[in-house]
């Protein structure tokens, strides 16, 4: 079981071990108090890796398909209707690229060159 220590400016600290594949497990407190999913953000920020919660700002996302949705006249019932099938869309493109990112990372699939995306540079 990970040694529970203190340090100076953190509240809750833990050390926890990292396997063979270079695996952790992120202690059962922390994944509960931030809500994590089935994926995470990692990166590095000074002399350290920060692994949080990927948070999809839906709120935003909401906002913009209903701007949208009014925009075009949609209201009432058919407005809740056609908002509803929008955000069905992003969840599935989002769900898309996750998968294709995990198809990338695992070798399964080749991501894009930059002359793929952007052409030959000249």
């Amino acid at each position: 079981m990970p040694a529970r220590t203190k340090r100076a400016g953190h509240k809750d600290r833990k050390i926890i071990s990292v396997s063979s594949k270079r695996q952790i497990t992120i202690p059962k407190k922390f994944f509960q108090q931030l809500k994590f999913g089935k994926e995470v953000e990692c990166f590095l920020e000074d002399d350290g890796i920060v692994i949080r919660p990927i948070q999809l700002e839906e709120n935003e996302f909401s906002i913009e398909i209903l701007r949208e949705l009014v925009a075009q006249g949609y209201s009432g019932e058919e407005l809740i209707k056609k908002f509803e099938a929008e955000r069905k869309k992003i969840k599935s493109a989002v769900d898309s690229l996750l998968q294709e990112a995990e198809e990338i990372s695992s070798g399964k699939k080749k991501g894009s060159e930059f002359e793929d995306l952007f052409g030959p540079e000249e």
